[in-house]
C-alpha cells in the first residue's frame, strides 16, 4: 500500500504560524511522526507540499496509477480551489481530506469546504493526530475494498 500525503499552502509555516490554532510541531516534525507510524503499519509514504495551487493539481494528476491513496491537507485551498476539487474527482483515487484545527468552529468562510465532497472522508480538529487518523483512516478504508 502506497499514500501520498500533500499539504497546501502556508503547512511550510507550521511551528511558528498561529501556534494557538496549528499547534507548535513543524510539518517536519509530523512528516517523521507519520513516518514512523507507517512503518509500523507496513504502508509506503510520500509527502509533497506546495504553496501554489497547480503544482498540487499536478501532483494529484501524477498520483494515477502510483499511489493507492491520498491524505491531504489542502489549507486555504479547502475553501477556494474548484481545481484540486476537480483533479481529485479526475482520478478517482481515495482520499481522506485533513484539517489540524477544527473548520467548522472557525469563520464561516472555513466551514465550507469545496474538496471534501470528492474525497471519501473529512478529519478536522485534531492538531497532528490528524494526520495519524488520516492514515488509519485510508489504510482501513483500502483494506476494506
Amino acid at each position: 500500500m502506497k499514500i501520498l500525503f500533500l499539504n497546501g499552502p502556508n503547512l511550510n509555516l507550521l511551528g511558528t504560524r498561529e501556534p494557538d490554532k496549528y499547534g507548535s510541531q513543524t510539518l517536519l516534525n509530523i512528516e517523521n511522526f507519520i513516518r514512523k507510524e507507517a512503518v509500523n503499519m507496513g504502508i509506503e509514504i510520500d509527502f509533497y507540499q506546495s504553496n501554489i495551487e497547480g503544482e498540487l493539481v499536478d501532483k494529484i494528476q501524477q498520483a494515477k496509477g502510483v499511489y493507492d491513496g491520498i491524505v491531504m491537507n489542502p489549507a486555504a485551498y479547502t475553501h477556494t480551489s474548484v481545481a484540486i476539487r476537480d483533479a481529485l474527482l479526475g482520478v478517482c483515487i481515495p482520499t481522506v481530506e485533513i484539517h489540524l484545527s477544527n473548520i467548522h468552529t472557525r469563520e464561516d468562510f472555513r466551514k465550507i469546504s469545496l474538496t471534501a465532497p470528492a474525497c471519501i472522508g473529512q478529519i478536522t480538529g485534531f492538531g497532528a493526530n490528524s494526520y495519524k487518523l488520516g492514515l488509519i483512516a485510508i489504510k482501513d478504508y483500502l483494506n476494506s475494498l
